[in-house]
């Protein structure tokens, strides 16, 4: 049975959430290390790298990953669905600088790696709370907002809800994220998010598969992001299996991945604006999509085992993966202890965002026949 639209922007929000809990205990080592640490592939929930010394061992502390727990991909996508709630309509830089950052300052959440409620400027990482500098403190023009931010996965990270809002509409999609995330990146960082906005809206069209979605992101990507795309997904087209799959993706995406070989020691040209380069994240997430076939736990796994920035990519890949198949995609045990372990209703920021997806086509539809007749009269030949 197709999934139906409510059934995809469920599937798509919770696959994302469980796959950054998969991906946090494991965020910024390698695959060599995964194995060794864990004794073979992580398969589903873990707990925190470094055990109960989580509170003081490095290089994360003091963050509780592991154990379910959603990271700061899941509380922004999650903020930003409740920007969507405030709007009731499509979003751009402005609603980013009136709505956002208030939620960012001033309301509080649980946030589950702290184990405490707290505002999410808290939680959120500097790329992050330069959207909280730029725009409340230094009056920015949103558009412009995001120029001058180290260039990351920051904004794509929580496009989700935008390729969803235009669901099977991924040219719609990527021009508002594009939008919405000026204010945030620029360069390929922001290209990301359009991209990736348009693959979770490409996923949504009836009898979309993953080449279909890989299709769609080449088709609207730009300069190194495009590039990127098309390397990793000639590598994914030969692999069925992420453990074949693991080295030859990182090799394929290595060439435009300004941050280097080591994830946590970043080279002197990581992360600056470039029309060569492309965020890592995307084009591995559409990889591990491609070979895993669609399929939300193998894609995911891929993802998470594939170590570096592995809870946004799996974030990414799980949004699509969910978006293609709809909630029963994603395992119901692992959605379960996810919820549980981050005290969050998953359900609820995907009603949400539903009622208000039905309410935004409908008076897109609306300003389309306005057009339509405008157009017609326009061209009816009248003297």
């Amino acid at each position: 049975m197709t999934p139906t639209l409510d059934d995809r922007i469920t599937g798509s929000l919770v696959g994302a959430a469980v796959g950054d809990a998969l991906g946090g205990p494991v965020e910024g080592y390698t695959p060599e290390q995964i194995l060794e640490r864990h004794g073979g592939r992580v398969t589903g929930v873990v707990g925190p790298w470094n055990g109960g010394e989580w509170r003081t061992a490095r290089p994360i502390a003091p963050y509780h990953k592991g154990d379910g727990h959603v990271t700061d991909d899941t509380l922004m996508t999650h903020a930003l669905i409740r920007v969507y709630e405030k709007v009731r309509g499509h979003l751009d830089a402005y609603a980013v600088a009136d709505h956002l950052v208030p939620e960012l300052m001033g309301s509080p959440v649980w946030i589950p790696e702290l184990e405490a409620e707290a505002l999410p400027l808290q939680r959120i990482f500097l790329a992050e709370k330069w959207i909280v500098t730029r725009l409340h403190y230094g009056h920015v023009d949103p558009r412009e907002a995001g120029t001058g931010n180290i260039v990351n996965c920051g904004a794509a990270m929580y496009m989700a809800p935008v390729g969803l809002v235009n669901a099977a509409h991924p040219e719609a999609a990527y021009a508002e994220a594009l939008d919405v995330a000026g204010a945030h990146q620029s360069s390929y960082g922001r290209e990301a998010a359009g991209v990736f906005a348009a693959a979770v809206a490409a996923a949504c069209a009836p009898g979309a598969t993953a080449p279909s979605v890989v299709g769609t992101a080449l088709a609207l990507a730009k300069d190194g992001t495009r590039s990127a795309i098309e390397a990793v997904a000639e590598v994914a087209e030969r692999h069925t299996d992420f453990e074949s799959a693991l080295t030859p993706l990182r090799k394929a995406v290595a060439p435009f991945d300004s941050v280097g070989p080591d994830y946590r020691s970043p080279s002197l040209g990581a992360r600056r604006p470039s029309r060569l380069h492309a965020i890592e994240e995307l084009p591995v997430a559409l990889g591990m999509l491609l070979v895993g076939e669609g399929d939300y736990r193998r894609t995911v796994l891929g993802a998470v085992n594939y170590g570096r920035d592995c809870d946004s990519i799996a974030t990414m890949a799980g949004a699509i993966a969910g978006a293609l198949h709809g909630e029963s995609a994603v395992p119901a045990d692992w959605a379960k202890r996810v919820a549980e372990a981050s005290r969050l209703d998953l359900h609820a920021p995907a009603r949400t965002l539903t009622e208000v997806t039905r309410e935004v086509f409908a008076r897109d539809a609306e300003r389309r026949r306005a057009h339509e007749a405008a157009f017609t009269a326009l061209t009816s030949g009248a003297r």
